[in-house]
């Protein structure tokens, strides 16, 4: 006898050609019924021999499209109606939205073939996309998602491009924003004549700087291996020394500049197409200043069907703004600010909904390590308790935010700094779009306790119970919902500061800390912070703070003097515990450098030069009973007496960088002794330095710990805005 079953299928099912599949899954399977989208996701009834339905199920569950997430699926009893056939039926956009909504996807092996051959009418069309590829979130602006409710709503299909969209059988079926030549969105070239493609790869082959409109934004583009060309990008783009992104035609190419493992290849060729920092290959052939002083190169393949026909040898591909500003994503505002960078602009007419930079990722024993989460990633949810809908307002630099509802986080795409009002109105303008998109009403608002983030006033501002998380705690909370644990655990947050709850500045923390709250078990000896912002911006003033001998070159800076006035009176200087401030006291001493032009550059720096075939080590004594505090200046004394033992400095490094490594895992045994606790949470924008991660995981393993780090966020502030989430969904 037959039977009838109504389905819910709850996840990211729209956009990604999932009534096709079903449609296709049923009718294989002989199976009659309908399925459509709602705001809750996807309905289906489906009615046949109950051996059969049961396989349909397990085929929803098991083998669901490229890039769909199926996250629950229910089942009720219907009557069976004894009708044929299998229908897909209109939309429905009543009731309570909780579809889910895709991330942007690399374009698909089947559109880029037929991109490449000649008899396809839409050959070499670079918007080119199907239901497994192509935009999502930067061009969606509402639910359900259909094409009214995008950026493609101002282009009507013509009549082949509407048989596809109409017919189930296609793959381009509800593809929403399916086109062609004849109807959608068109490449121009400014300020040049002729066909866009070919004139563009022919001033980037004649060393120019070109803008480039993508999918979340604005790139600024040069060729790779011209000295020149990315010299002029970083002079007009006023950036130093932080280095340039890299996109390359193929994964062949990517080979011939690094040295890939398997984990790196798969994210490098995934449909998230992140970039992807690897080891660089000795004698690559890029220019100097891609990426100065750095072992790594940031690499990405092409993602947009675009890249695809525009890349065709390495190409710096980098933000389209000036440093420290937002990417430009709107078409006026980028002929204006990149003017004067840009020789020519590539443009087109599909408008761009979210501004989207591009995700950046390493990866850590075969498994990613988050840098910056957004294209491709973002709106992905990540699975938290289920509790009061929140408001995570995150920090103020590498700032996301995070939005919660019935067990779901989503984690914002990347803000960035919110030092401008240009970010700051991306962040008001980003919650009001999730809110909106997700069709969340928090009841409760998460922020840091900083009283002069902009994050935080703008939390104070809003009509919303408040709940206060301290930096570090939010760190530990981060890395536990990264692994969907509750704890209590061993939290060890290092970064470059976070403002204590006894109002100083916080950075090297060993925590005992779950979801609900924390004890503060021990942290790096406090020392000055000489002229406060200052010295983030010259580490040379934290070797003064550390009180290193007036003979060594370190303190030939104009100024030492004074500055180390300064740390001894406590004038201008507050205290803080921060390991970020101690990696870039050793990097002064060490000569490596003195004064930085980008966040965390001489940690970076004082991490590359390391010898990785050293397995010395300093210590650090832990002192007191009650809270103990490690002593950095055994640490610094160690690294100055093996400078004055003329030990080559990547010794030197590598040593410092172990010794780091033997002080959590001798901190994590005390706790352990005293708590009974086995697990040790990672956290903070120290532990994205690959080395230190790596000797600190191994020694807590070898000592009988199990060890939690970041996957799916960052472990910098880019993840604090999900740990303030679980600890206010925690608390309520």
């Amino acid at each position: 006898m037959d039977v009838r079953v109504g389905v819910r299928v709850e996840g990211v099912v729209q956009g990604v050609g999932f009534r096709p599949f079903v449609h296709g899954l049923a009718t294989g399977l002989g199976l009659s019924g309908l399925v459509g989208n709602d705001a809750g996701g996807v309905f289906i009834e489906v009615e046949g021999a109950p051996d059969r339905v049961g396989r349909f199920l397990d085929g929803l569950r098991t083998r669901p499209p490229r890039l769909a997430l199926v996250e629950r699926v229910t089942t009720r009893e219907l009557d069976a109606l004894g009708r044929g056939g299998f229908a897909i039926v209109g939309s429905d956009a009543s009731g309570e939205r909780r579809a889910l909504v895709s991330w942007d996807a690399a374009t698909c092996d089947d559109c880029l073939r037929e991109m490449r051959d000649l008899g396809d009418r839409r050959h070499r069309y670079p918007f080119i996309n199907c239901t497994a590829c192509g935009p999502r979130f930067t061009i969606v602006t509402g639910v359900p998602y259909d094409r009214p409710n995008t950026t493609m709503a101002g282009f009507a299909m013509c009549a082949p491009c509407a048989a596809e969209y109409q017919d189930p059988a296609d793959r381009r079926f509800h593809a929403q924003p399916v086109c062609c030549p004849d109807c959608g969105p068109s490449l121009t070239l400014r300020p040049h004549a002729g066909e866009p493609l070919d004139a563009a790869r022919a001033a980037l082959a004649d060393g120019a700087v070109l803008a480039v409109k993508g999918l979340g934004g604005y790139h600024l583009a040069a060729r790779a291996a011209d000295p020149g060309g990315v010299a002029a990008l970083r002079s007009r783009k006023h950036r130093e020394d932080k280095p340039f992104a890299v996109m390359v035609p193929d994964l062949e190419a990517a080979r011939a500049l690094c040295d890939l493992s398997a984990a790196e290849e798969e994210l490098l060729t995934g449909p998230r197409r992140p970039i992807v920092l690897a080891r660089r290959r000795p004698g690559a052939a890029l220019a100097d200043a891609v990426a100065p002083g750095n072992r790594a190169v940031g690499l990405m393949l092409p993602y947009t069907p675009l890249h695809h026909l525009l890349v065709t040898e390495p190409i710096v591909l980098t933000s389209g703004n000036v440093s420290d500003e937002p990417i430009a994503y709107r078409d006026r505002d980028a002929l204006e600010r990149l003017a004067g960078i840009a020789d020519a602009f590539l443009l087109h007419d599909r408008p761009i909904h979210t501004r989207t930079d591009d995700s950046v990722m390493r990866t850590f024993r075969g498994r990613p390590l988050p840098v910056r989460r957004s294209r491709g990633y973002a709106p992905e949810p990540i699975p938290v308790p289920a509790g009061r809908p929140v408001l995570a307002c995150g920090a103020e630099l590498k700032n996301t935010f995070c939005l919660t509802r019935d067990g779901r986080a989503f984690v914002s795409h990347h803000i960035g700094d919110l030092e401008n009002h240009e970010t700051l109105r991306a962040f008001e303008e980003g919650v009001a779009h999730f809110r909106r998109l997700f069709d969340i009403e928090p009841e409760l608002i998460a922020y840091d306790p900083h009283p002069e983030y902009l994050s935080t006033k703008y939390a104070l501002d809003q009509d919303l119970p408040g709940v206060a998380v301290q930096h570090h705690h939010a760190h530990i909370a981060s890395c536990l919902a990264d692994n969907g644990a509750d704890g209590p655990v061993i939290g060890v947050a290092f970064d470059g500061t976070g403002y204590g709850t006894d109002g100083t500045l916080w950075g090297g923390e060993f925590l005992v800390a779950d979801l609900r709250g924390f004890e503060r078990a021990g942290h790096l000896e406090p020392v000055p912070l000489p002229g406060g912002a200052a010295a983030i911006r010259e580490p040379w003033r934290m070797a003064a703070a550390y009180g290193v001998p007036d003979d060594l070159p370190v303190a030939r800076r104009p100024g030492w003097a004074a500055v180390t006035a300064l740390a001894r009176r406590g004038v201008n200087a507050p205290p803080t515990s921060s390991m970020g401030r101690l990696f870039d006291a050793v990097a002064a001493v060490l000569g490596v450098r003195d004064r930085v032009n980008y966040e965390g550059q001489a940690a970076i720096e004082l991490e590359q030069c390391a010898d990785l075939t050293e397995t010395g080590a300093y210590r650090a004594a832990l002192d007191g009973t009650a809270g103990f505090t490690v002593a950095g200046g055994d640490i610094m004394d160690a690294v100055v007496a093996d400078l004055r033992a003329n030990v080559p400095v990547p010794a030197i490094a590598a040593r410092f960088h172990n010794g780091v490594a033997a002080l959590v895992v001798d901190a994590a045994s005390r706790i352990r002794s005293e708590t009974g606790l086995g697990t040790v949470a990672l956290s903070g924008g120290v532990f994205q330095n690959m080395l230190l991660l790596d000797r600190a995981v191994s020694g807590l393993e070898g000592a009988g710990f199990d060890v939690l780090t970041h996957h799916r966020v960052p472990p910098n502030d880019g993840g604090i805005s999900l740990g303030q989430a679980a600890v206010a969904t925690a608390r309520s």
